[in-house]
Parts: C-alpha cells; sequence; structure tokens
C-alpha cells in the first residue's frame, strides 16, 4: 500500500512540474518576466530614440529647387546652401535655373511637380507667377517654400526673408555717418530701385529713404534698374545729368550699385557720392575695397537656401514649422553691414 501511495505522490510531483514549467506553442509571452520586460524597455528606448531623430530622417526624399538666375553670384551662393543641406539629410535634388524668364519659371516648376517630388523651394524671378506654381503643387499635394524676392500673394506654406526693411535704414544711418565724416554738406539723395515684382527688395530703398528723410535730407528721384549692373549704370548716368548736386544714392541691390559706381567713376565724382547697396555680394565687396563703393548691407543666401531645402523637408514628412511670424508663415534672417573698408560689422545697428 505504501508503495502505491509513493509511486501515486511521485505522479502527482511529476504533473504539477509539467504545468508549471512547461511551454505553451500558442502563446505569445517569450522568455522570463525579466527578460521580457527587458525587451520591452529596450523596444520602448528604440522607439524614442527612433522619434528623436525622425527630425533628420530625411532620406528618400525626392525635392525641386527652382532658382532665379544662376549666373548671379546672389543666387550661386543660395543654390549651394539648397545642395548642401540637401546632401546633408540625403535627400535627392532636382535643380532648374529659371534664367529671369516668368514662362520658364512655371513650366520649369510643372516639370519638377509631374517628376513626383516630395516639396519645391523656389527663389522666383516673377512673384506674379508663384499662384499658378502653388496651385499645381497643392493639387499634387507638394509643400511650397519661398525664398527671397517675394510670394505674390500665392497661399505658400513657408517664405524665408531678410530683414530688408531695417536693412535700407541700415544702410540710411551708415551713409549719414560717412556723410558727416567726409564733411559733404548736400543734402540731395536718390534711390535706384529694383523690379516692382520684387516687392520686398523695394522695401530696402522705402527703409533708407525713412532715415534720410528724418534726418532733413532731400529726396530727388528714383529709378528702376530691375536688378541690372547695366541698368544701374544708366540710372546713375541720368540721376547725374537731372540732379548734379547729388550726395548720396542706395542701390537695391549690388548689381546696380557696382554698375551706379561706374557712372560715378566716369563722372570723375568718386569719393563726392556715397553709393550704397544691399546683398554682400564679394564683387561688390572688392569694389568698396577699391572705394568705388561706400559700402553694402550684407544677407546670408546661403544660410536662406539651406534653411529653405531643412524646411520643405520637414514639411514634406509632415513635421512642425517654428515661424517667426506665424500669420505670414515667415522665417526671417538678419542682415549685417559692410563697411567703407570692406569689412563685415555685426555690431553697426
Amino acid at each position: 500500500m505504501k508503495k502505491f501511495l509513493a509511486i501515486l505522490m511521485c505522479l502527482v510531483i511529476a504533473l504539477s512540474m509539467v504545468g508549471c514549467g512547461g511551454s505553451d506553442k500558442n502563446s505569445e509571452t517569450i522568455g522570463t518576466p525579466e527578460t521580457s520586460n527587458a525587451a520591452e524597455e529596450n523596444s520602448n528606448t528604440s522607439d524614442a530614440a527612433e522619434k528623436e531623430d525622425s527630425s533628420s530622417d530625411y532620406s528618400g526624399l525626392k525635392i525641386g529647387w527652382s532658382v532665379y538666375n544662376i549666373a548671379y553670384e546672389y543666387f550661386i551662393s543660395m543654390e549651394q546652401g539648397v545642395v548642401d543641406k540637401a546632401k546633408e539629410l540625403g535627400i535627392e535634388l532636382i535643380k532648374h535655373d529659371q534664367g529671369e524668364d516668368a514662362t520658364e519659371m512655371v513650366t520649369g516648376c510643372e516639370n519638377m511637380i509631374a517628376q513626383g517630388i516630395d516639396a519645391l523651394v523656389i527663389s522666383p524671378c516673377k512673384p506674379e507667377s508663384m499662384t499658378q506654381i502653388v496651385a499645381a503643387a497643392d493639387e499634387a499635394g507638394i509643400p511650397v517654400v519661398i525664398v527671397d524676392i517675394g510670394t505674390g500673394d500665392s497661399d505658400y506654406d513657408a517664405f524665408i526673408i531678410s530683414d530688408v526693411y531695417g536693412g535700407g535704414q541700415m544702410a540710411g544711418r551708415y551713409t549719414l555717418q560717412l556723410l558727416q565724416e567726409a564733411g559733404i554738406t548736400g543734402k540731395d539723395y536718390a534711390i535706384i530701385k529694383c523690379e516692382e515684382s520684387a516687392v520686398y527688395a523695394i522695401q530696402r530703398g522705402e527703409g533708407f529713404k525713412n532715415v534720410m528723410d528724418e534726418a532733413g535730407y532731400n529726396f530727388t528721384t528714383q529709378i528702376t534698374a530691375n536688378s541690372s549692373q547695366d541698368q544701374g549704370y544708366n540710372a546713375m548716368k541720368d540721376i547725374l545729368t537731372a540732379y548734379p548736386d547729388v550726395v548720396a544714392v542706395y542701390c537695391e541691390n549690388d548689381k546696380m550699385a557696382m554698375g551706379a559706381a561706374n557712372a560715378v567713376e566716369e563722372a570723375g565724382k568718386t569719393g563726392d557720392i556715397i553709393i550704397m547697396g544691399f546683398d554682400g555680394d564679394a564683387a561688390a565687396v572688392e569694389f568698396i575695397k577699391e572705394g568705388k563703393m561706400a559700402g553694402t548691407i550684407a544677407q546670408d543666401p546661403h544660410g536662406m537656401g539651406a534653411k529653405g531645402l531643412e524646411i520643405a523637408a520637414k514639411l514634406a514628412k509632415g513635421e512642425t514649422v517654428e515661424f517667426d511670424d506665424a500669420a505670414k508663415k515667415q522665417i526671417n534672417f538678419d542682415v549685417y553691414l559692410i563697411d567703407k573698408n570692406g569689412n563685415a560689422d555685426k555690431n553697426f545697428k
């Protein structure tokens, strides 16, 4: 009897051990509770890292870039910023040069949209044509980021622009300083303007005029020279003929300023007339060092291009973008003075 009970007891213990330690092929729990928790913790850590790094995970995106005119130094720098950021983020970049032609701008952008780009970055030669481009992009579900020049009242997704009005004011204050230093007592000044469609660029002249008028100077005329060095030269010749006592001329970009400086040099008045520009082109800095121009207000086209590409990538991935002016979906870039010696003065206000 005892032997039977002993055998029965062994069977009960064996069956109990099987129930506690045996495996069930239908169970989803793998490993001990400790190892399962560790695996879950590792998974959570990995997920958190992926979320943290998601802002830089843009590889596989294809973004279009359309530039105003790659022949200009300013836009060469801007495009390099776009290219550099695309390489950094592992983005495929499709480039297009508008060549300052409105039709080419529209057809080129529409072609890139048809190629299935994920976002479009553009510095438009004709902002008034942006409504057509943005409409085509919107229909394809593609965000549009505009860098500089203007938006043309289009329903863009982001706009990157320098402090153009403030830069014009800065140019005005520096002009007043130079006039005083040189002992120039005349009060006449003029402005050579960018094309009327460049609604933001022409605010540079408005900022300059604000400072000069408040200082008691006499505004004589403004001539549109369409961002062209040749037209800037011709405009300056017209100003010299009509207003021979002019003591300062503000040009809303450096190419026009260089043209104006050549006309002043030809007239034998270099040093008698303060010529200020805007952009900070290397060629303009050389003019300044040679004494032909008095200074310029520098932008950061490389940084603006890079930021445009970065913002486009974020929008393509559905990420949140922080704006300096949320209502205008605008991101602002600071500007700074290049002084009469050709040196950057970022403390001048």
